[in-house]
């Protein structure tokens, strides 16, 4: 069965404070950020992985730049958040499960290796790091089951910090899709993935990555630090 994979690449990025989308930034061995997400994907699912690619900010860029891809638009890119890029993907890759990242993300290739066997038994997950907890960053909580609970920036206790590669089964995909819908436009996606949890019982794994890396680009210093790993 063909793997569907999202990146989601709709915003601004305005924090890095380059003039092209986030995911186009130039790393230090001479790829993009999407560059390595594509090779690590290819790597880890082969040629057959259908990548879908949700572009808002300077969209044109990115499909420039990756014309094989296939591309779904946030027109709101400018005013909604990461939960309605996600709903528009999810929406447009029909009934399967799907793995999704967030574009800003610089990750060891054997993450997705690690996370291949959670995707073949359909068990949903999110991607952590407990190796560090800072205040700005998604955190999580789990269950007596060892299943995420909580999972948002206004998590108190946190074991650990979500790194941005997750995965929906096929079974969970419904719930999913009714809670983004339902959410406010600038709520993260987490905040579906959490009320999912809550109200329609969904159970959602941590996959600890922690002695790989994974690096999100946000300031200058972010992609310094990516570039020691590439």
């Amino acid at each position: 069965m063909t793997t569907q994979i999202v990146i989601l690449a709709a915003g601004m990025g305005s924090r890095l404070g380059r003039s092209l989308p986030k995911p186009l930034t130039a790393l230090g061995d001479g790829r993009t950020i999407m560059g390595q997400q594509h090779d690590n994907i290819r790597a880890a699912f082969g040629a057959d992985a259908k990548i879908t690619t949700v572009v808002g900010y300077r969209a044109e860029t990115v499909v420039d730049a990756f014309p094989d891809a296939e591309y779904v638009y946030n027109d709101r890119y400018d005013q909604t958040n990461t939960s309605k890029s996600l709903l528009r993907a999810l929406k447009a890759t029909g009934k399967g499960g799907v793995l999704w990242m967030n574009g800003d993300v610089v990750f060891d290739p054997r993450v997705l290796g690690r996370a291949l066997s959670l995707i073949e038994a359909e068990q949903s997950f999110v991607t952590v790091n407990t190796a560090k907890v800072s205040d700005e960053e998604v955190k999580y909580t789990v269950d007596a089951q060892g299943n995420i609970a909580e999972l948002s920036k206004s998590v108190v206790g946190g074991l650990g910090e979500a790194v941005g590669i997750n995965f929906i089964s096929r079974a969970d995909k419904a719930a999913l899709i009714a809670q983004l819908g339902r959410v406010d436009d600038q709520d993260y996606f987490e905040r579906g993935l959490e009320l999912a949890i809550a109200e329609n019982g969904v159970r959602v794994q941590p996959l600890d990555i922690s002695d790989l890396y994974a690096v999100e680009i946000d300031f200058a210093e972010d992609l310094e630090r990516a570039n020691l790993f590439v």
